[in-house]
């Protein structure tokens, strides 16, 4: 993987292909509104969203790459960078804090040995705070690689949940 802001090797044309099979399904006039799907494409292929690959999608949607770029940052589902193989998404927000989503995201930083926005030492974990995951009555949540959500995330829970994905490789 590139570094975010590094040149890279233009896209394929296997990814741009699928690009122009988001594209298709709107107006001719309205391409830009397949930037999302184009952007997830780009991760799901590298593993993260470049500066470069902005750039890229940009010009094959016909539009700036600083709009691209406002829609990357926007959204946390989007890695600005290479990340380990199991992303988690702690919920920090106001109601998940007041039923322990902090001491989760503490937890975690002690049993993985990093901080908030490191990457462990093997690769294989990145941890991250994200604002509301809209489970608040469940909480403390998190997210997996941004599709698998975790309800009522106590520190046992916690760390079944890291030995299980240790012991998935």
């Amino acid at each position: 993987m590139s570094a975010p802001n590094s040149p890279s090797t233009p896209l394929s044309a296997a990814t741009l292909a699928r690009f122009d099979r988001e594209v298709a399904k709107y107006p001719a006039d309205q391409k830009q509104s397949a930037v999302m799907a184009c952007l997830a494409i780009v991760q799901q292929e590298l593993g993260h969203v470049s500066t470069d690959s902005e750039a890229q999608i940009a010009a094959h949607l016909g539009m700036p790459a600083m709009a691209v770029h406002e829609v990357t940052t926007f959204y946390n589902m989007y890695n600005q960078h290479p990340v380990g193989k199991f992303k988690l998404n702690v919920c920090t927000n106001l109601p998940c804090q007041l039923r322990d989503g902090s001491k989760a995201l503490k937890h975690l930083e002690q049993k993985l040995g990093i901080s908030m926005g490191q990457t462990t030492a093997d690769g294989l974990f990145t941890l991250q705070q994200s604002e509301c995951l809209g489970a608040c009555a469940d909480s403390p949540v998190m997210l997996v690689n941004d599709r698998t959500m975790c309800s009522f995330m106590s520190n046992d829970r916690l760390d079944q949940l890291i030995d299980g994905l240790k012991g998935a490789q």
